[in-house]
């Protein structure tokens, strides 16, 4: 066995996995899966595999030299190829918090470098250890970074829009410009350092996951606070359904003129699909909490039919009628997340998480 080949596989992919599960470690909460940070890094990894080929095509259409085009054109096709992948997780309300943002990220750039420093190797296996030491702790760890700090901005600037639009407030692409131009800024950087490869890679290794691990601090004592805060909420406005009090607040009298455009029946159907979502966002939020505090919550059968009732009463009331009242309903985008993971862990028949 070429155990010198073996090192520089070991220098050039270790790196970027192991931080990645710290970071994954790191989340008290288990907002993200071990199977879905494991699909994030698959879908980084063909990204690469995309991202060869686009470049190739690229370069070849620009009258200018590799460095330049490694230095200004290669961070924005890779950062955009990149950034693909968590624009659609928030797209489908898959980002609820900044911790998991930031692992997702990750995930898809570690995915992203370990098929790009594998497929060097093939090609360049004479390269000495050095290179290999400096891709797998300067490059590997820029590209992680770059995509996580990418979907943090993301999730900042979609949670302003929020604030301002309403609680579940559409994205606009303007939301992803910011975290896409530090993101190709950070890659910009790095590859502007071809003659200095130890004080990049020193850069990325120090400056990324110190940078990444102050999110995760700050992240996660914000979630708590979110997940106490709505967890109150969504309380009060159950419980305000289930006794009458509801139809009393603005909300209330809001769905009560959108009920009075539908048959009676749907009225009823609708009610229920709303309690229903309420009563399955604060199971989900009792979970976040149960892991945080490090206890078992279990989830299983009950919550399985309770979605099942909701999916059918969805199908029942029909996408007008859902459309119209969502707005109403006190659900941001964490909510909407929360109900998707909730889904995903009852899903898979996961009885206890």
């Amino acid at each position: 066995m070429d155990w010198t080949l073996v090192a520089k596989l070991v220098l050039a992919l270790s790196p970027v996995v192991v931080l990645l599960v710290v970071f994954e470690r790191l989340d008290v909460f288990r907002l993200v899966s071990g199977g879905s940070v494991a699909a994030y890094a698959a879908a980084g990894a063909a990204l690469a595999a995309l991202s060869y080929v686009s470049n190739a095509h690229v370069m070849d259409g620009l009258p200018i030299g590799f460095t330049d085009y490694s230095r200004y054109v290669a961070p924005v096709v890779e950062e955009t190829l990149k950034g693909l992948i968590i624009v659609g997780l928030f797209a489908t309300d898959r980002v609820g918090f900044k911790l998991d943002a930031a692992i997702a990220g990750f995930a898809v750039g570690a995915g992203f470098s370990v098929f790009e420093n594998a497929y060097l190797l093939t090609i360049f296996p004479e390269a000495n250890l050095g290179v290999w030491l400096v891709r797998g702790f300067g490059t590997a760890v820029m590209h992680g970074g770059a995509t996580a700090l990418f979907a943090v901005i993301t999730h900042e600037f979609s949670e302003h829009q929020a604030h301002r639009e309403g609680r579940h407030a559409r994205l606009y692409p303007w939301v992803f410009l910011p975290g896409l131009l530090v993101a190709i800024a950070i890659h910009s950087a790095f590859n502007h350092l071809p003659g200095e490869p130890m004080l990049a890679m020193l850069a990325a290794m120090v400056l990324i996951p110190l940078t990444l691990l102050a999110v995760f601090s700050k992240g996660g004592a914000t979630a708590h606070e979110w997940l106490e805060h709505d967890h109150e909420g969504h309380a009060r406005l159950l419980a305000d359904l289930r006794e009458g009090r509801f139809a009393e607040t603005d909300e209330g009298r809001a769905l009560a003129a959108i009920a009075e455009r539908f048959p009676r029946r749907i009225a009823a159907e609708a009610r229920a699909w709303i309690e229903l979502q309420l009563t399955l966002v604060l199971r989900a939020e009792e979970v976040l909490l149960a892991h945080e505090r490090g206890e078992p919550a279990e989830v299983g059968e009950a919550e399985r039919a309770q979605f099942h009732q909701m999916e059918a009463l969805g199908r029942e009331i029909g996408r007008a009628a859902r459309h119209a009242i969502q707005p109403h309903l006190r659900f941001s985008r964490s909510d909407l997340y929360e109900l998707h993971m909730l889904r995903h862990r009852v899903g898979n028949g996961r009885a206890r998480v």
